[in-house]
């Protein structure tokens, strides 16, 4: 069975995700945080309602917070991303992931002549390369 060629958009989009992986990452560390500890009220916040009418809603905590941790559709969402970039790059050559190192991780702003050149293999190959494990995300993604 041959793989729906990717739009052009879906390559940027999934490309942009690689580029972002460590930003993401925090996202998600962020937003578990966020879900997990809604109720972090600073004393002296004005909008918070104080007295004799505060009232905490007795109950489940930890299932209110595993609720909204499997039911977050934000998290759902950059989980999956970061599953499918984790998936593919361990599933890959050590050629192909000093790619990812170099391209998308590093803190240089390299050409692709650049990029090639510190793989040792010509240009075609690293773009080829780069097509290459931007098509398998975007196949476990399940995008087109």
């Amino acid at each position: 069975m041959q793989a729906i060629k990717p739009t052009k958009l879906a390559f940027k989009k999934v490309e942009a995700e690689w580029y972002d992986y460590h930003h993401t990452l925090k996202e998600i560390a962020k937003l578990r945080e966020e879900i997990m500890n809604p109720f972090d009220e600073d004393p002296d916040d004005p909008t918070i309602v104080k007295g004799a009418n505060s009232v905490r809603m007795p109950g489940d905590p930890t299932r209110r917070m595993a609720t909204r941790l499997t039911t977050s559709k934000q998290l759902t969402y950059l989980n999956e991303i970061v599953d499918a970039i984790e998936n593919v790059y361990n599933a890959l050559p050590d050629d192909y992931k000093k790619l990812v190192r170099v391209r998308y991780w590093g803190n240089k702003n390299l050409n692709w002549n650049a990029i090639a050149n510190e793989l040792h293999v010509n240009r075609t190959t690293a773009l080829r390369w780069r097509d290459e494990i931007i098509q398998a995300t975007i196949e476990l993604l399940g995008w087109r």
